[in-house]
């Protein structure tokens, strides 16, 4: 019989890659919905923030929290809101191969990012995996001509997510995990909320109530997708090294494109010149963990 800490590592490698796919799940569904991505996000930030509200001892967390903590976490969950609708924006525009390749150009906007705002030593090798990734995403416009909002909003909404989980670094040291989401997902739907006069301002046409299905894929996205991914995720952090978590959550976009190859059959529109670019914005995201794993150690080794 397998030692305890053996099955833990092996239930939390099964969750992790649960969350995961279900992370790249959240595409998909983001192409079924019906509804534009303002309208989108608002039903999804709602759904999942009641969802977490009813989880016992949140709100208890929530009311010590002060004032300029409040503004901190608010202010994060307005990014986290507007990286939700570029990112459902980009997929409306475009498709969700396109975005979630767009999406690689994270690793790039957190390698100019990080050290910035958390006032640590820039390192030479994200700096050289954020420039080749460039390469990569000229490949996948040039190949992809039909996409280019849809590749523009893909590109901002990579950097409003370098953005938001650079600052949820340092949140997470201070507050727990499910008080931060509550704050930031219910923050986001208010600011969402307060932009609505203003959009159906701009765009009257826009359909606000969903048609019958949508609400299974709202379920879905908002408890599933967003709630349950995020408790999964949560939980596989304990038993698991962080440089394998951030391997694993690296197969998102690639989770993502083969689910739209085979729900949207979106291969049979994308040429080998995209697939190129995507393989080379892939191939640094995957590389980030392991390089910088392998130069940490080295560090290490040369002190001692």
């Amino acid at each position: 019989m397998p030692f305890p800490n053996a099955m833990n590592r092996r239930r939390a490698y099964l969750e992790l890659h649960t969350a995961v796919l279900l992370f790249g799940f959240t595409a998909i569904l983001g192409k079924l919905i019906t509804l534009e991505e303002i309208a989108l996000v608002w039903y999804r930030m709602g759904l999942a923030t009641l969802s977490i509200f009813l989880i016992p001892g949140v709100l208890r967390n929530v009311r010590t929290l002060s004032p300029g903590q409040w503004r901190t976490l608010s202010g994060i969950g307005v990014i986290v809101a507007l990286h939700w609708v570029t990112f459902f924006g980009s997929i409306k525009a475009s498709s969700v191969s396109v975005t979630l390749s767009c999406m690689g150009t994270t690793a790039l906007f957190t390698a100019f990012l990080e050290p910035l705002w958390l006032r640590r030593a820039f390192r030479a090798e994200e700096f050289a995996l954020g420039l080749f990734i460039i390469p990569g995403i000229f490949l996948i416009s040039r190949f992809a001509e039909h996409s280019q909002t849809g590749i523009i909003l893909g590109i901002i909404s990579a950097a409003l997510a370098s953005a938001f989980s650079i600052l949820n670094k340092r949140a997470l040291e201070k507050h727990p995990a499910f008080t931060i989401t509550l704050v930031e997902l219910g923050s986001g739907w208010l600011f969402l909320s307060l932009l609505l006069p203003l959009w159906m301002h701009w765009n009257p046409e826009t359909v606000w109530v969903p048609v019958p299905i949508d609400w299974l894929w709202l379920l879905l996205l908002a408890l599933v997708c967003t709630t349950l991914a995020y408790v999964l995720a949560l939980r596989a952090l304990g038993p698991l090294s962080a440089f394998i978590n951030s391997l694993t959550i690296n197969l998102e976009p690639v989770y993502g494109i083969l689910l739209a190859m085979v729900i949207f059959q979106e291969h049979k529109a994308l040429s080998p010149g995209f697939y190129a670019g995507s393989a080379m914005v892939l191939l640094a995201v995957f590389l980030h963990p392991w390089l910088s794993g392998y130069l940490d150690r080295k560090r290490q080794r040369s002190k001692a």
